[in-house]
């Protein structure tokens, strides 16, 4: 099947190794992934900042390129630009003169009613338990990962309807446990690690995710799971930064759901670029793959 594919701007910069291993698993999965044709950014966290009306124009015009090139539904991993998009789709059906405003600028019209989702929903939604159970080569039971949303997965800046539970969300925890792996409790799931606070204000976003890291800690977990490219890079890139002013012991790898679902079917952390990563993430899915094949 096809689906329209919004990477944005993270990940075809800071966060490509995510890109490149999203295109990976859906493709062995059979989902073939359509890039939308000259897609422009979605206005992230500043269009909204500046200019109300540019930060439903932005994602805006997304909408109208995959809607007239055919596609019934576009998956965005990204959690921020997903906001940004469901956010502005609903604002449009909310207001019929605002869409029509926009649509006066633009080649490709906005109809409103293509399905946004997010990377968790296609996984779901779209791929059968039977074949993940099929392609799966490693369990990794000694994995012990908590799950990290962040703040905007299932939190939005307007009325619009969340595709998993608000505060207690459990798409990433069910998919794992079709790989065989049991993702620990934890309260800090929804937590904000301070996005893009992390340039302008950095001792408030270090001081969050410090919080984050020693709730994962206090759990026993010996790594961090996500979908969002800038939850995993605060996470990640500052990790080194935040322990060392809390104190924190612990380091722990900050993976994308995409890698534990390449590492469950087999595919080297190598050809996933696990290795581009700031904490060092390739020696427990190593070491993990190790004691399995003892155990066998």
């Amino acid at each position: 099947m096809e689906i329209a594919y919004y990477p944005g701007c993270s990940l075809q910069q800071s966060s490509s190794l995510y890109d490149h291993q999203t295109r990976m698993i859906f493709s062995r999965l059979g989902v073939e992934l359509k890039e939308i044709e000259d897609w422009n950014c979605c206005g992230a966290t500043s269009a909204g900042k500046v200019d109300d009306f540019l930060a439903v124009v932005m994602p805006a015009r997304n909408i109208g390129i995959a809607e007239s090139a055919g596609f019934t539904e576009m998956v965005i991993p990204c959690s921020a630009c997903y906001s940004r998009t469901i956010v502005a789709q609903k604002r449009m059906q909310d207001n019929p003169e605002l869409r029509d405003e926009i649509n006066s600028g633009l080649t490709a019209k906005i109809k409103g009613s293509i399905r946004i989702s997010t990377i968790m929903e296609v996984f779901l939604n779209h791929v059968s338990p039977d074949l993940i159970k099929q392609k799966l080569t490693h369990k990794f039971r000694g994995l012990k990962p908590v799950c990290y949303y962040g703040c905007m997965q299932t939190r939005f800046p307007y009325n619009v309807p969340a595709s998993d539970n608000v505060e207690n969300p459990q798409a990433m925890e069910t998919l794992l446990k079709l790989f065989g792996i049991r993702a620990l409790d934890w309260n800090y799931k929804t937590y904000c690690c301070g996005a893009s606070a992390a340039v302008n204000d950095p001792d408030t976003a270090l001081n969050l995710m410090a919080k984050i890291m020693k709730e994962a800690a206090a759990r026993g977990a010996n790594c961090f799971v996500t979908t969002c490219p800038m939850c995993q890079m605060n996470l990640d890139a500052n990790q080194e930064a935040f322990c060392k002013k809390h104190d924190i012991k612990e380091r722990l790898p900050v993976y994308f759901i995409t890698e534990l679902a390449g590492a469950a079917f087999g595919i080297s952390p190598e050809d996933m670029q696990v290795d581009r990563h700031f904490i060092d993430s390739m020696t427990l899915l190593k070491e993990l793959e190790q004691n399995e094949h003892k155990d066998k």
